[in-house]
């Protein structure tokens, strides 16, 4: 392992092992604290951020991305924070700590063992709201997670996540996609966050007037699968609470090929995530390329996070 891996690996750590143990005042001014001088510096993450939120608000002058992006950080930090401290959370601040609307959507779902598929864009704290699935529904559900490196950071991942009663699965090997569709075809739910490719195979949407790729997973599960394929945004206020809200379903077309009706289906999830990002910029936490008019020529295209 490299000097840069384990310094990666040494600070993750910290946060998990220390940030958890500090009350939530002292965690919320050093989320904002560090987030502040983060969007001081104007590394890399904060402008590729700020250019992203330039698509999402085109008539934004400069003085309002500047805004939008301190506030993304501020965001970005809350997330982690939050991350952070949540395997320390009672059952009942997790309960509490997220109000979502139209809840109907997954519960009916779930009630109909037909399998449900959640859908969401890197928006607030996913983690979060998985955590309220595990907890407030008391439904265990299978993700999916990239592996990272080093891979002790992965290891790392995969066990907070797994604390959180979620099944994790690693990205790459293939095996994903079947391990998914037993999941999804024995009535359970499956959660991915699914607006940003990482296999460069994924399906061209129009995004904010401009065209990006975003996985084909979802889609071709509730294809082949039977399954409820449910898009959800999520968002911050004032407030400690967690908003979000799951949208109505994504149909499979009744015609077209495979592709034909993939290309459809996830299109309506970009429309879907597109109609969240807008109501609440800041609380999307891309600071990664996206647009395929910011990716580099292959195969340079595999950013990662």
């Amino acid at each position: 392992m490299s000097i840069a891996d384990r310094l990666t690996d040494s600070l993750y750590g910290l946060g998990w092992s220390t940030v958890k143990k500090l009350p939530e005042p002292v965690a919320t001014g050093l989320g904002r604290t560090i987030a502040d001088l983060a969007w001081k510096r104007r590394g890399k993450g904060v402008l590729r951020l700020e250019s992203n939120y330039a698509r999402v608000v085109p008539d934004a002058s400069p003085e309002r991305l500047a805004e939008l992006s301190r506030a993304g950080m501020r965001s970005y930090l809350r997330y982690w924070m939050e991350s952070f401290r949540l395997p320390a959370w009672s059952p009942e601040r997790v309960r509490t700590g997220f109000d979502v609307q139209d809840a109907h959507y997954l519960t009916d779902g779930l009630a109909s063992d037909r399998g449900v598929i959640l859908a969401l864009p890197h928006l607030a704290n996913w983690d979060l709201a998985g955590a309220w699935v595990t907890t407030k529904l008391e439904t265990p559900f299978t993700t999916v997670a990239e592996r990272l490196k080093p891979e002790t950071l992965y290891d790392r991942f995969v066990a907070y996540r797994e604390g959180l009663g979620m099944e994790v699965l690693p990205h790459s090997g293939g095996s994903a996609f079947g391990t998914l569709a037993r999941r999804l075809r024995d009535g359970g739910l499956v959660c991915l966050v699914a607006d940003r490719d990482l296999s460069a195979s994924g399906v061209e949407v129009k995004f904010f007037g401009e065209t990006a790729r975003m996985p084909a997973g979802p889609s071709l599960l509730a294809q082949q699968t039977g399954a409820l394929l449910l898009p959800v945004t999520l968002w911050y206020d004032d407030s400690p609470v967690m908003r979000g809200r799951i949208h109505p379903p994504v149909e499979v077309p009744e015609t077209g090929t495979r592709a034909e009706k993939t290309s459809v289906m996830t299109q309506a999830l970009a429309d879907a995530f597109a109609t969240g990002i807008a109501d609440h910029p800041e609380d999307w936490h891309m600071l990664q390329r996206l647009w395929l008019a910011d990716l580099e020529p292959r195969p340079l295209d595999g950013e990662r996070a």
